[in-house]
């Protein structure tokens, strides 16, 4: 869990970084990217393909949705400045907010494996899994590498 969070919030202020047109275009670069790693490691049939990818989209859209909307809020409030001047009262609505969020994105996962398990056998299931959480560390990676190169 805490490397789901690690990546969600590195995404979540890489994407910040970049204007609304940039956050397009990365995010159509990754997508083509997710394409190509989960086709190669989720072997899917020409008739689960056609049933997964709008699904998957969706879902990845509102799961980004849901973040990119957030995590605004979130960061201008855990500024060490700001949140070293937080009342219990307000941090206790921001903890709230949070938990609120996670399940949200808890329930639009649970939705989204509902989905799947109609026409997706529960192993390709969870090599999706496997697949998101080995492609977010491969991107990580490039992150760093590239970085470091500069």
């Amino acid at each position: 869990m805490k490397i789901k969070t690690i990546l969600f919030l590195f995404f979540a202020l890489t994407f910040y970084a970049y204007s609304q047109e940039d956050i397009k275009e990365k995010k159509e670069q990754i997508r083509a990217l997710k394409v190509t790693f989960f086709n190669a490691e989720l072997d899917l049939t020409s008739a689960e393909a056609e049933k997964f990818w709008p699904l998957y989209n969706a879902f990845d859209d509102k799961q980004f949705e849901i973040r990119h909307q957030k995590i605004k809020t979130y960061r201008n409030l855990m500024k060490d400045h700001i949140l070293n001047k937080m009342s219990e009262k307000e941090a206790s609505d921001l903890l709230y907010q949070i938990e609120s969020t996670d399940y949200e994105l808890y329930q639009l996962r649970k939705n989204f494996n509902a989905n799947l398990k109609k026409f997706l056998p529960k192993v390709k299931i969870i090599k999706l899994k496997k697949a998101e959480e080995d492609f977010n560390r491969k991107l990580l990676q490039q992150y760093k590498d590239k970085k470091n190169k500069n």
